[in-house]
This record gives structure tokens, C-alpha cells and sequence, in this order.
């Protein structure tokens, strides 16, 4: 029966997966494009190698590594895929060849279409999408056998045979699901590991960054008290040295406090605050930086009321030295957006710019010390902010490309919400 010859394909379309994740060590997929694409060449290659022939066609999983190729490495690997197949195909011949191209085509489009918005969904709902596009795909390889059949052969037992269709597209679906989810597990044991050495070098870090602060400010305070006392005194050019002194001891004590900061950031004051009206706060703070570098800064604020309690100084220096990175990153004309909503009972604050944008490489050092995309700087800030944000039990996402901008996206505990009423909502709406 067809049913359990499928079942020995399916080892076939397990085993890239599998040897993808031991060549590799679990390194991404995109960094690994052309291991990833080989492999699922081989499966699509032996699946129709070692496909069962019956009633004139041949059953095989073919389009599994086609669908997974497309979605998880891109249009150009599964065309590298389906390349495969119709070479494949080709040698073995037959009267149904010609669909066998154009059912492997009709299967390649589907993906194609929802390549780009595949890695935008959450690994669970990924999975989701794998299947769907599946259950697409084989639907239009369906439609094109009864099309076909239709009009060239029409010589088959059609009620034996679309049972047997119907089985193998069962089979490619249950495979599919299968495999994306092995795929997801490598996805997410690398970004485990990767947080795992980001979270250890962060830790080596802190501890450094906090012993260097505490032993360097103190001589620095002595110092900046003797400064001060000679600067009472002095007149003429003198007291124009000690001024400019001062201010950069000043700068000094301000990196060092950043680096206290990255340490251990400290919550000393506890308080209840609302976030829509800290968002206003930073965006009233901030229009004059953005006005000086010629960009337009811009909120999206929720109607309703977000409260939590935890010391909002630290929130809102977090926030604002993440708003001050989009804004400098932007160029004049520019604009940066500042929305909060609620989403799964969590205040979400978004900031995006149409800046520069990172390269993935950029993107990936994003909180590592020292490192900035600026001319000038420390990287501090955003170490700074992510440090807080975590502090508070918060999570922050990074995404950006290139010549087209940066999103922040950070997700913070809510403590109660206060809904405003329809009537007054659709007034503020209005005016």
C-alpha cells in the first residue's frame, strides 16, 4: 500500500534536518544557505530516486524540501530545489512527466508568494504557516493532476486514484509539519545558546565595568573638589581652563555613572507611574535634540491607562537613550514614532526610525559594550537601557535593515490598566 511505502520517505525528508543541525552546529539557516540548500537538493533528489511507481505515476515527498527550502532559505535555494526535481524527473520520463513539471511549479509558487512575511511570525505560528502552505501547495499540485487528466489522459480509475492523491498529500502534509518543527528546535537551541554567551560575556563585563566605576571615582570626586576651589579663585584665562575642566570631569563622572549603571541597575525609588504619560514626557524632553538634527519625532499612544510601579527615573532614562539613538541615526527629514499599545497584558512601546538601518552583522552586537554604529560615543546607552529593561523583568527586541530603518520594540510588565470609556476615547480620537 502507498501509505506505508511514504513512510520511508519521510526518513528521507528527516534526514537533512537532522545533519544540517551536526554540520553545522546549529548555526542559522541564512549563514548557512548553501549546506542547507545541498542537503535539501539531496532529499528532493532521492525522493524521486526511490519513488514508488503505481498506476503510471510516481509517489514520492518530493515538494517537502521544496516548500521547506523556499520558506526557511528563500526563493533562490528552492529554485535550486526544483531545478533538482525536474532534472530528476526528467531522466526518469513517462507520460505523466510533463506534470510532474507543472504540478513541482504550481507547489513553487505558493511558497514564493508568502516567503517574505514567513520570517515575521513567531516560531509556533511558523510551524502553523508550514503546514498551510502545504496544504496550499498540494492543492494546486491537485488541481493541475485533475486539469491534466482531464484533458490529455482521462484513462485512469479516477476514484482509486484520487484516494491515492489524497493519501500522499496527507503524507507531505504530516512530513512538513514534522520537519518544520525540527527546523524551529534548531532555530531555538542556537538562540539559546547565543543568549546564553551574550547573558555570560554581559556578566564578565559588569563585574569589570563595576569595579573600574567604584575605584576611578573616587580620586575623580577629590579631584573635581580641588577643581572647584581653584576655579573660585581664578580670573582671566585661568578660569576659562578650569571651566572647560570641569565640564569634561563632569563628562567623565557621567560615563562612569553609565558604567554603574550597566553594572547593577539600581531601583531606589518605587513609584506608580503610567507610561503614556512618561512616553509624553521623553517626547516633549527629546523635540528639541530632534528639531536640532532636523527630525520629526512622533507618538502613537494607547488611549488606555498603563500603570506599573518601579523606579521610573531608570524606565524613562532607558527609554530616552533609546529614542536619542533613533533620532541621531536618522537623517534630516527623517521621522522617529514612539507607539504604546497593550498586548498580552504587557505595555508595548515601540520606537522606529526610517534611518540608516544596521547590516545583520550590526544588528547581532547590538548591546555588546562599546560598540556603536555612531561617529561618536561609548555604546553605553543602549547597553544601559538593555540592562534596565531586564532589570524589570522586561524584554527588548532589535530589528533593522539596511536604508530603511530600526524598530525597538520593548514589552514591560503592566501592573493594572485603567480603559478609557468609549465616549471619551472617541473624543480624544477626534481632537
Amino acid at each position: 500500500m502507498i501509505a506505508e511505502k511514504l513512510l520511508l520517505h519521510i526518513l528521507i525528508i528527516f534526514a537533512p534536518v537532522f545533519l544540517f543541525s551536526i554540520m553545522t552546529d546549529g548555526c542559522k539557516i541564512k549563514k548557512n544557505n548553501l549546506v542547507f540548500t545541498l542537503l535539501q537538493c539531496g532529499a528532493a533528489f532521492l525522493s524521486i530516486a526511490f519513488s514508488n511507481y503505481s498506476h503510471g505515476l510516481y509517489w514520492d515527498l518530493r515538494f517537502v524540501p521544496l516548500v521547506l527550502t523556499t520558506l526557511y532559505a528563500g526563493p533562490i535555494p528552492g529554485s535550486a530545489v526544483l531545478f533538482v526535481i525536474l532534472i530528476t524527473r526528467g531522466f526518469i520520463g513517462g507520460d505523466w512527466a510533463i506534470y510532474a513539471y507543472i504540478g513541482s511549479m504550481c507547489v513553487m509558487i505558493v511558497p514564493i508568494l508568502f516567503s517574505r512575511k514567513f520570517w515575521m511570525l513567531k516560531p509556533e505560528r511558523r510551524v502553523k504557516f508550514s503546514i498551510l502552505i502545504g496544504v496550499c501547495s498540494t492543492t494546486a499540485a491537485f488541481i493541475a493532476f485533475v486539469l491534466f487528466d482531464g484533458l490529455v489522459m482521462g484513462s485512469f480509475d479516477t476514484g482509486h486514484l484520487y484516494r491515492e492523491l489524497l493519501i500522499g498529500a496527507l503524507f507531505h502534509v504530516l512530513a512538513l509539519a514534522v520537519a518544520a518543527r525540527l527546523i524551529e528546535e534548531i532555530i531555538e537551541r542556537q538562540q539559546m545558546r547565543e543568549e546564553i554567551i551574550r547573558t555570560e560575556k554581559l556578566n564578565t563585563m559588569a563585574d569589570l565595568a563595576g569595579s573600574f566605576a567604584h575605584e576611578v571615582r573616587n580620586p575623580l570626586t577629590v579631584v573635581k573638589g580641588f577643581i572647584q576651589l581653584m576655579h573660585k579663585e581664578a580670573d582671566g584665562k585661568d578660569r576659562d581652563y578650569l571651566t572647560l575642566t570641569l565640564s569634561e570631569v563632569g563628562r567623565a563622572e557621567m560615563i562612569i555613572s553609565n558604567y554603574l549603571s550597566f553594572a547593577k541597575p539600581e531601583f531606589n525609588k518605587i513609584e506608580e507611574f503610567n507610561y503614556k504619560k512618561l512616553l509624553e514626557e521623553i517626547i516633549v524632553l527629546l523635540e528639541p535634540l530632534a528639531a536640532k538634527e532636523g527630525v520629526i519625532i512622533e507618538g502613537k499612544l494607547s488611549v488606555n491607562e498603563l500603570y506599573y510601579a518601579t523606579d521610573r527615573s531608570q524606565v524613562k532614562q532607558a527609554i530616552v537613550n533609546l529614542v536619542k539613538n533613533a533620532i541621531e541615526a536618522t537623517p534630516q527629514g527623517g521621522k522617529v514614532i514612539l507607539s504604546l499599545d497593550l498586548e498580552d497584558g504587557q505595555a508595548r512601546i515601540g520606537i522606529r526610525d526610517n534611518g540608516r538601518g544596521m547590516t545583520e552583522e550590526q544588528l547581532s552586537r547590538i548591546g555588546t559594550l562599546f560598540y556603536t554604529t555612531k561617529d561618536r560615543g561609548t555604546g553605553l546607552g543602549t547597553t544601559v537601557a538593555i540592562g534596565i529593561i531586564q532589570a524589570m523583568k522586561g524584554n527588548i527586541q532589535f530589528k533593522s535593515e539596511e536604508g530603511r530603518g530600526t524598530e525597538v520594540m520593548l514589552k514591560l510588565p503592566v501592573k493594572k490598566t485603567v480603559l478609557v470609556p468609549e465616549t471619551k476615547r472617541l473624543s480624544i480620537l477626534k481632537g
